[in-house]
Parts: C-alpha cells; structure tokens; sequence
C-alpha cells in the first residue's frame, strides 16, 4: 500500500492525498489551492495521478480548499463516486457553484479591464463544469460502514468543524488508516465537539493551528466593542466571512448581542448569496448543530439577506453606519471585495478577521499591516481599522488536536501531520511525540510512503 501527499502538505489548502492499493486508488479530499501565486497556479497543473486511474473520492467536509477541485478531477476524465455526508455534498454543491461563479466573473472583469497578464483570462473551471461533479455524489451516513471494494470500507465520524464535517478512518489490508479533515472545537458555538478515534494503524492529522492556542477571549464582548467604536465614528462594520458556519456563528452572537440591547439598532447585511442558502441547509440538518428552529428564525429576521448584486451596490453607497457580514472568509473574492474598494480607505471603518488567513491572500496582508492592497488590478491604501477575533476560529488549537488523539487505544505506526504550515505543523510534531511518544512525520508536496 502506498500514499501520496499530492496537496494540503506544507500548506493549509489543497487538500489532496492518495492512497493505492491492490489496483485501486482512493483520493481523500480534491482541494482547490488558495493563497500565494505559486499555489495557486498548482490548480492549473494535472495531477501526478491521471484522474481516469481514481476509483473513489472521499470528502472529509464541503470547503473549498477540500473540495474545490473536483470539477477539474471529473473534466480529466474521473468517473468513480464521491462519497460524503448529506450535508457536505449540499454545501459543496454550493461551493462549487459559487466558485464557478466567482472565477468566470473575475476572467470577464480581467479582459474588460485589460489587467490579466495572459492574453485572455480563463477560468479554472466554469459552472457547467461545476455542475458535472454532482452525479458523481453518494451520501454516507455518519457511523455507517461503507464497503467500497471486497476488503476496502470507510467509516465517517463527527470532526466538528462546520456541517457535515468528517473524519475518516479507511480500512484496507488489515490496516485502519485515520485521516482527520479539518477538526472543530471542544468548545465552538454551533458544532457538537469532534468524535475521538479508538483505532488507528496510520493517522494523517491537520495542523493549521498546530503552533497556537486559541486565546481565551470575550468573543461576544470584542464584537460588541468593536462595533460600538465604529458606530461612535459614523463608520461601518465590515466581517469577511466564510459562507459556511462562520456567517451563521456570527450571526447568531450578533443576535444575542442585539437581543442583550448591547449593539445599536443600524442595519445589520449578511450579502452572502452562498451564506444565505447555507441558512436553509441548517434548517434541514438539525442534529449536526445546537441551534434550534426557534433561534434560527428569529435570528435570520435581525438580517436584510442580500442576494441581488444591485441590492449590494446601494448598501455599499449608503453612506450610515452598518454592519457587513461578506463572502469570501480570506478576502480571496466574492462580494466582500465590492465593500472594501468603497470602505478599506476610510479611517472610521472597521475590518473584523474572524477567520484563518492563508499566506498571501489579501486578510493575511491586512493582519500583516501592509499599507494598501490590490483589488481587481488597482492598489487601495488601507486605513481602516483592522482587528482579529481568533476566538471565532472553526478549527481546534493546538490542545484540542492533541486531545482529539488522546483515545487511540493502541501506539500507531506513524502520525502523518498535514494540512499546516511548516512552522504548525513540525511544532505540532514535537508536541505529539512528547505527549504520547508516537513516530511522527511532517510529509513534502509529492512525497510518497510505502505503508
């Protein structure tokens, strides 16, 4: 049996690793890279793996750097079946879609603005290839065995992370081979607390907080503070967000914030089309999440819900005090860049980063301090006011990725750490081998094991 690191190695997005074994060849995840240009001209180069030769796909949750590729697997010629959670499959279809969207729009606003380098901008793939990847869902059950070949089966439990979210322990050869995903918080708003494994032969664990501690902050009373302050300025609140949980978990502490009587009463947007639909998605997945019905309806009535674009350029020149909750998360696109051409100059604005920052994308460069950043070909100076509420995150720190191994029964034979940066990812290394004394390795883009 042999695997191979093909993405989500030395870097948190991409998330790509195969496995072979007796002719057949599983890939866990098909993650699009984000982030600094080297990255993400990967996305544009074949895999080392031809995708016809793919058996079965196994996705560990819905995010884009989880399951944006996929529509590139299938026009190479994949044919197999995606397996995943009912919800993961309705939020990468959305994903996916919204990706397609994102991508053809910035090719036709590169070519009319003539600011693409190549000749003609292309899009990584389109909506008509997005859509291409759907047949190819089959929706497991959490718990459920699932035999994918006479001695190959898969189970899917809890990770915690957003809804849907898997970790994945494959059996083959008589081995259990452990893959994390992205794993939620003991402690988070929304998500039950991941399921622990007992068994694990090999254990592949993210590490995008493998160096950190979440700090133990006031969430809600640094929400309240920093909207209050922009408010007494006249200025608007700007929360680049994830489509997917992290909309929803603000949302939900501005409600009971609102409800507190601790926010003023201005309008408070969530322009998310993706966001919005993942709201529904919610609703029709009570017991992935701790929020009732009764809190999500009167939670979704403080929001005007944007999904019209022009309804988006009228909030953006209304020029009173509002609070913003935009797509994308690492201000990587979506109609979060709209709000800030008009807001990141302004002093009275404030930026809330909620969320993991991949390098090189635009919110790393703004936790960074960099003077101005680039938008759509043209350079904005920053002097916004620009804050980090790291207690938002919806991935577990440092304690809580060694307290999700802490239940192995049994001494695997080797940890695989991925899904980190390198400095993350080899502290976590140190931390696992000090606390359980396991044989660890930090694995390089393209390096293969024989297991």
């Amino acid at each position: 049996m042999k695997v191979k690191f093909i993405g989500g190695a030395g870097t948190v997005t991409g998330s790509k690793t195969v496995i072979e074994s007796n002719g057949v060849r599983i890939l866990i995840d098909c993650g699009q890279f984000q982030g600094i240009k080297p990255l993400r001209e990967l996305n544009w180069e074949p895999l080392p793996v031809l995708p016809s030769t793919i058996d079965y796909v196994l996705l560990t949750h819905g995010h884009l750097d989880h399951c944006g590729w996929l529509p590139r697997l299938v026009n190479q010629g994949f044919e197999g079946k995606i397996y995943c959670t009912s919800p993961t499959k309705d939020i990468a279809k959305l994903i996916l879609l919204d990706s397609a969207k994102i991508q053809e729009e910035e090719a036709y606003k590169a070519n009319e603005g003539k600011y693409s380098k190549h000749e003609k901008a292309e899009p990584l793939y389109d909506v008509a290839q997005a859509e291409k990847v759907f047949p190819h869902f089959r929706v497991v059950n959490e718990n459920e065995t699932i035999n994918l070949d006479a001695e190959i089966s898969a189970v899917f439990t809890n990770a915690g992370h957003i809804l849907g979210a898997c970790s994945i322990a494959l059996t083959l050869e008589g081995k259990t081979l452990v893959f994390s995903g992205d794993i939620g918080r003991d402690d988070d708003v929304l998500m039950y607390p991941p399921t622990k494994p007992k068994k694990a032969d090999y254990v592949f664990i993210e590490s995008t907080y493998g160096n950190k501690m979440h700090p133990n902050e006031e969430v809600k009373f640094l929400l309240e503070a920093y909207i209050n302050n922009a408010y007494s300025k006249g200025g608007t609140v700007i929360i680049p967000s994830f489509a997917v949980e992290r909309a929803q978990t603000i949302m939900y502490l501005l409600w009971q914030l609102k409800e507190e009587g601790k926010i003023p009463n201005i309008p408070y947007i969530i322009d998310t089309p993706m966001g919005i639909s993942v709201l529904e998605i919610f609703r029709n997945n009570k017991k992935w999440h701790k929020l009732s019905e009764e809190e999500c309806v009167a939670m979704c009535a403080m929001f005007t819900m944007v999904s019209d674009y022009q309804d988006t350029i009228n909030f953006i020149y209304n020029k009173k005090p509002k609070v913003v909750i935009a797509a994308s998360g690492m201000i990587t696109g979506g109609r979060v860049l709209s709000y800030l051409e008009r807001y990141i100059s302004l002093p009275e604005t404030t930026v809330i980063i909620v969320g993991y920052q991949a390098e090189g994308t635009r919110g790393r460069k703004l936790l960074e301090g960099a003077p101005d950043i680039k938008i759509r070909g043209k350079y904005y100076d920053v002097k916004a006011n620009i804050v980090e509420i790291e207690g938002l995150s919806a991935h577990g720190d440092r304690k809580d990725l060694l307290n999700w191994l802490s239940e192995i029964e049994t001494k695997p034979k080797k940890v695989f750490i991925v899904h980190g940066e390198n400095a993350p990812a080899d502290e976590l290394r140190i931390k696992i081998n000090e606390k359980y004394g396991w044989d660890c390795s930090v694995p390089l883009m393209g390096q293969e094991f024989e297991l």
